[in-house]
């Protein structure tokens, strides 16, 4: 049966809902992530507005929260704890997580590695779908009548284990604990589906050192997945044991208003051991595949091979090693052994290298390069900007004689928004800039483009920057109001500034969802390479078809990086400053 004709027989149902092609699937987590995204940024909206105003009544806090949620326009603590949990959750797992892994790996690697589709594509379809039902859930947890989960982003017991512990610890933290074992099933199943597929579907000629850095991120970040996300969904099942079945893995010597519980036994250490098993390899599920997509777009626009991709590919894979032996550097004032806080100390510190080798190798690839400013490259600019100012404070929480004066300020905050949530969404923006024409066959917006990448990093910068100074001065997290503490009252000053701030982003993320939208029913037609890129997805045609090529697929002669490649003579090979994979190698080319 040709493509065209099997195109013909396909109904509404089968192509937009239920669809199995790699290319429908990426679209529907990246609109499903953008509208869980708009949750998230509106919740830390409203938090911000209580951190900088304690004391003042607010009428879209009155009007989005309820009157059982605070009173007259204040917020009350319990909700203030529910928004800052389920704005963590949000961000990390269904905007981040979907927006980058799930919406680029799928979009992108049956196109980059001269596949039809993925290995399986009702698996595919089928991760998707628990994706979408775990957001729902997740959604509706926010609407029971006790309040959605609030024992913070990583729910620690005892909060998260006893349901009659606060308003937060009830129903809506069942549904968060189901959402959450949800998702790690859609994630497992993706991730299993696009090792399979690299490892075995790559097109003729495609070897391994030939793969672009994107397929390197993608397909190392699924396996660091595979390792990780199983010992989270462990730690979930304990819990929902601990919550409704009388056990205590995480429980010992509980009072509540001076009842003593029968729970004895357990450890709330061993919890933050299970999770942060997951918790830090997940900044890396998260970085990666931004990483990825940074180096595809930097040396596109600078016209330029990448510098040192083996030794990128060698930084991805420690990178990922190095991230599964780590977690404990979240645990030094748990009452670890010195010792024990020394190793993790040790290869908290050795990720660095890896990470600095990813940083230099941009900046050399940027160096005299024949730079195209369009909004993809400024994000990615971006990217290399506050990965590299975030990291640099990862440096002092990684070491644990410093992390115990700065552990739970907003110190720690500043860090890992950062160098994950700043850094990733950056990331996100620029795949989205740049592999637009082969989603939608249009073009985005430059100049609004633009206008978003400038008010974003300023934003940015103008919340996080600062957070770092308050944080030194010692302000904790989570806390809903710090008017009771005297000696934070010359902070209060850089809360508002933030907070401005933090409203100047909010706004500014309109900006680009105005710019996708109307770009794609109404944006300029796209030809089918506009970037003149140089790998396999740009050679499939501008309309979608199912197999992505028509006929035959392209047999690969050259790895992805052949930009401004000169012959002898100083002449551009082929007469044009890049040269496809799919090009044969002329007679004494050296091949790549």
């Amino acid at each position: 049966m040709s493509a065209e004709h099997h195109h013909h027989k396909e109904t509404f149902v089968t192509k937009y809902i239920f669809s199995t092609d790699h290319k429908m699937i990426s679209k529907q987590f990246l609109i499903t992530g953008m509208f869980m995204g708009i949750i998230g940024v509106f919740m830390s909206m409203l938090f911000r507005l209580q951190i900088a105003w304690p004391e003042k009544s607010f009428s879209i806090i009155q009007a989005f929260l309820g009157d059982h949620q605070q009173t007259d326009g204040i917020m009350n603590p319990d909700t203030y704890l529910a928004l800052v949990t389920i704005h963590g959750t949000i961000m990390v797992f269904f905007v981040l997580t979907a927006g980058l892994s799930g919406t680029f790996s799928n979009l992108l690697i049956p196109l980059q590695i001269g596949a039809r589709d993925m290995a399986s594509g009702f698996m595919n379809m089928v991760s998707y779908w628990l994706f979408f039902l775990s957001s729902v859930v997740m959604v509706a947890s926010l609407f029971v009548e006790a309040g959605p989960a609030s024992a913070g982003w990583t729910i620690y017991p005892p909060l998260s284990a006893l349901p009659k512990a606060i308003p937060g610890s009830g129903a809506g933290m069942t549904l968060w604990l189901v959402s959450m074992a949800i998702f790690i099933a859609s994630s497992l199943i993706g991730s299993l589906n696009y090792i399979v597929t690299v490892l075995n579907l790559r097109v003729k000629g495609m070897k391994m050192t030939r793969l672009p850095l994107t397929m390197w991120a993608f397909f190392i970040t699924a396996i660091i997945g595979v390792i990780s996300f199983p010992v989270l969904l462990s730690a979930a099942l304990l819990l929902i044991f601990d919550r409704s079945f009388g056990t205590s893995f995480y429980l010992s010597d509980i009072f509540i208003s001076g009842e003593v519980l029968h729970y004895q036994g357990g450890s709330p250490v061993l919890f933050e051991h299970l999770f942060w098993f997951l918790g830090h390899p997940e900044v890396y599920i998260i970085l990666l595949p931004a990483l990825g997509i940074s180096s595809e777009v930097i040396s596109t626009n600078a016209r330029k091979p990448i510098f040192g991709y083996r030794a990128m590919i060698g930084s991805i894979i420690g990178i990922a090693f190095l991230s599964t032996i780590v977690w404990g550097h979240h645990m030094f004032i748990s009452g670890m052994n010195p010792f024990l806080g020394s190793v993790f100390t040790f290869t908290t510190v050795l990720i660095a290298i890896p990470s600095a080798v990813k940083a230099f190798n941009y900046i050399t690839t940027l160096w005299k390069g024949n730079l195209q400013l369009n909004p993809a490259m400024l994000f990615s600019i971006g990217l290399v900007s506050t990965f590299v100012s975030g990291g640099l404070t990862g440096l002092v929480l990684g070491d644990s004689a410093l992390d115990i004066n700065i552990h739970d300020t907003y110190f720690v905050v500043a860090h890992f928004h950062l160098v994950m949530g700043v850094s990733a969404l950056f990331g996100m923006f620029a795949g989205v800039y740049h592999w637009f024409p082969k989603m939608y066959g249009r073009m985005m917006n430059k100049v609004m483009g633009y206008w978003h990448f400038w008010l974003t990093i300023i934003a940015a910068y103008g919340v996080f920057f600062p957070m770092h100074f308050i944080g030194l001065a010692g302000l904790p997290r989570r806390y809903y109001t710090n008017s009771n503490f005297p000696m934070f009252d010359d902070l209060a000053d850089i809360n508002v500034f933030m907070t401005y701030m933090a409203i100047l982003g909010g706004v500014a993320q309109l900006i680009f969802l105005a710019n996708f939208f109307i770009s794609m029913y109404r944006g300029q037609k796209a030809t089918q390479n506009p970037w003149k890129s140089n790998t396999l997805e740009w050679t499939t045609p501008v309309e979608h078809i199912h197999g992505n090529w028509p006929g035959k697929i392209p047999e690969v002669h050259r790895w992805a990086y052949d930009y401004s490649k000169t012959d002898e003579n100083g002449n551009y090979v082929h007469g044009q400053d890049f040269v496809l994979q799919t090009v044969p190698l002329k007679d004494g080319e050296e091949p790549s």
